[in-house]
């Protein structure tokens, strides 16, 4: 094929007018996938020399240009032509320059349909063991702030509404444990992407002898797609990996939600490090979570990558069309910002100090330890619904008479049930409220530190 000239030539009896070739071409988001398009090419020529499609020295021809070509492409000296299609076209556009017609022989039994699928499933299966091992980096670094702030005591809230006392250390365990179920969605989309798409060729498969389970061997995948019209066809996997993206995201965003309401005057629970957060350019005062808040919009944005691969997918005929190529600006851009996103904010949070003080005194209100009272009740026979009634009338004695539930005299609480004695005061400290729940997944240090240790275990100690 002489550079520059179209590998369906044949058919055509005019050149791709100048406006379709800028309008079609995805090199320039593309190229990125060289890596992969390059290990598949090499996988490739590999079996189809071991299937005597091409000879052993073509084999191994093409795939020293290949290598070179890679070494090239990593050290910026290759130059990406603007005619050039895709990334698939450069490359064997190069290959044909540099070792002739034998390059030519590389595309045999195979489609570009197959190719892209190939490049894309390769490209994800690498980024998710990135992403689960920077997102075990962020669980690591919850276990070590759970365990320094044992003794932090914050109020829990429901309804953005004070609820109960809770171990601020409980609260970051929360998060790890949605990160853990986050990651385990990541691999087990992961072991749906680790299918060998190559050989479906363009929608029918190959008439050439081609061993599938041989490629799928080299490039370690452990299962070969089953149905050549669905390889070429569909990117749910796609779609199921920015979905499990978007759901890091939504964790990552409602983290920051709280990182952003703490670091206000009216929470004063904690101070994001100058280093990770901005000024304003008029108010000199100001300090602004800006790092928070932007991971907060990013992750409306991983939302619309999704809603764009849905949009793309959903009326489509079987089996490829080129539609299909819009799947990768989206893919690339919910990789990427899921990413960015996670380096800084596990950067952010390590940066970030927590107000214990402010945290205890911000407990102490709203009546957080109310259901304590309650279920004290309940230990003493009392029925719940006449316990609840009971302390309900309790706070409202106190709202009226602006009172906390630690000022109150016994005698004052023997107003509502006579049944009380010192005790109380005991079951209303914070301390005792949260250590109280000691059961497995309760607040109680006891717990909260048992969970530590479990998790230290898959994590290792820090």
């Amino acid at each position: 094929m002489a550079i520059g000239k179209k590998p369906w030539s044949g058919r055509f009896g005019k050149p791709t007018a100048g406006s379709v070739e800028k309008f079609s071409s995805s090199i320039h988001f593309d190229k990125r996938l060289y890596l992969y398009d390059i290990e598949g090419s090499i996988a490739h020529a590999t079996m189809l020399a071991g299937q005597k499609i091409i000879s052993s020295n073509e084999s191994a021809k093409i795939v020293s240009a290949l290598k070179n070509i890679l070494k090239d492409i990593e050290k910026g000296k290759f130059k990406f032509n603007p005619a050039d299609e895709d990334i698939h076209m450069a490359i064997e556009r190069e290959l044909i320059s540099r070792i002739g017609e034998t390059g030519g022989k590389l595309h045999s039994a195979r489609s570009r349909n197959d190719q892209i699928v190939l490049d894309v499933r390769l490209f994800l299966r690498a980024e998710i063991k990135t992403i689960a091992a920077m997102m075990n980096a962020l669980q690591k670094q919850l276990i070590k702030l759970a365990k320094r702030e044992i003794k932090t005591i914050m109020p829990g809230y429901t309804h953005m509404q004070k609820a109960q006392p809770v171990l601020l250390s409980h609260y970051f365990l929360a998060f790890c444990e949605m990160f853990a179920r986050d990651i385990q969605r990541l691999k087990e989309c992961e072991a749906r992407i680790n299918v060998l798409p190559l050989g479906a060729a363009a929608l029918a498969g190959t008439s050439l002898p081609i061993d599938r389970n041989k490629t799928a061997r080299i490039l370690n995948f452990p299962a070969v797609s089953q149905n050549s019209m669905d390889t070429v066809a569909d990117r749910d996997f796609i779609a199921e990996f920015i979905f499990s993206a978007s759901l890091v995201m939504m964790h990552l965003s409602r983290f920051c939600e709280d990182m952003i309401l703490w670091s206000s005057d009216e929470f004063g629970f904690i101070e994001i490090s100058d280093a990770y957060t901005t000024g304003s350019s008029i108010m000199p005062q100001k300090k602004n979570p800006d790092v928070a808040e932007l991971i907060r919009g990013k992750t409306a944005r991983v939302y619309g990558d999704l809603f764009t691969i849905m949009t793309l997918l959903k009326g489509l005929p079987m089996a490829y069309n080129r539609d299909l190529q819009e799947d990768k600006e989206p893919l690339f851009d919910a990789v990427d910002t899921l990413k960015d996103c996670l380096a800084i904010f596990t950067e952010m949070i390590d940066h970030t100090k927590f107000n214990a003080w402010n945290m205890y005194e911000a407990a102490q209100g709203g009546f957080s330890t109310a259901t304590d009272i309650a279920e004290h009740l309940v230990g003493m026979g009392v029925p719940f619904r006449r316990a609840h009634e009971i302390v309900g009338k309790i706070v409202a004695y106190c709202l009226k008479n602006e009172k906390g539930l630690e000022e109150l005299t016994l005698s004052e609480y023997r107003q509502f049930y006579k049944g009380f004695t010192d005790d109380i005061q005991k079951i209303i400290k914070l301390e005792n409220a949260v250590n109280a729940r000691k059961h497995t997944g309760g607040t109680a240090s006891d717990a909260v530190l048992k969970r530590i240790g479990d998790l230290e275990k898959v994590f290792g100690k820090k």
